[in-house]
């Protein structure tokens, strides 16, 4: 997995690492959770599945479809 450095302010880093505490969870799960509610705030695809549907989707809607002749 990719690494990026993050800089937070010393409180809002005692208050996640308090929480994740509180949940049982690690610091790296819920980072995850806030960075996809995120995501999908703004509806951005999460998963690798959801970047090629939403893909998939934008192609269709800028091919030009058949016309039809009346018969």
């Amino acid at each position: 997995m990719p690494r990026k450095l993050l800089a937070l302010e010393p409180a809002k880093l005692a208050a996640l690492e308090l929480l994740a505490a509180d949940r049982g969870d690690s610091l790296q799960e819920l980072l995850d959770e806030a960075i996809d509610g995120l995501l999908k705030k703004h509806r951005r695809p999460v998963t690798t599945r959801e970047m090629f549907s939403a893909s998939a989707r934008t192609v269709r809607r800028q091919r030009p479809r058949p016309r039809r002749n009346p018969a």
